[in-house]
């Protein structure tokens, strides 16, 4: 069998394997139901200025994979900002929905519960703070912090 190419699912298996394994998110995920690791923060998170996230709305930091909404004025929400179904970043936020660009699964940005599938486990949630007019998610961040000026 030597000199035969690999078989399409073969080198497409290896691929996303590499590509996961780059991302050292193993030790510090949590996972959904399909078993796939979902990247969590394991250190605070600087994502900018609280006027960066509209009050009423949200804001995507896909660098990050962090999706920050503010329900009220000084008040942040947190959820991780990757797809619960197959692992894709989150790829734009749309009528209140932080949508994946691989299935087409839609989330609350202010609870982070599934607005439709295929997903069915909701965005993991992140704790939040401000700090100086900054927002700050990660493990050190306790969640529902309101602004420090």
């Amino acid at each position: 069998m030597l000199g035969q190419p690999a078989p399409r699912r073969t080198v497409l298996k290896g691929v996303a394997l590499a590509g996961a394994a780059g991302l050292g998110v193993a030790a510090c995920s949590t996972e959904s139901k399909l078993g796939h690791a979902e990247p969590l923060p394991t250190a605070p998170v600087h994502l900018g200025a609280v006027d960066e996230v509209p009050v009423g709305g949200a804001k995507l930091y896909r660098e990050q994979r962090i999706l920050v909404s503010c329900p009220a004025k000084g008040e942040f929400k947190a959820f991780s900002g990757q797809c619960t179904h197959a692992g894709c970043a989150l790829e734009k936020i749309e009528k209140g929905a932080g949508i994946c660009p691989c299935h087409g699964s839609r989330f609350d940005v202010t609870t982070g519960k599934v607005l439709k599938g295929p997903a069915t486990v909701p965005l993991s949630v992140i704790p939040v703070k401000v700090e100086g007019g900054k927002l700050v998610a990660g493990p050190d961040a306790s969640p529902g912090a309101s602004p420090s000026a």
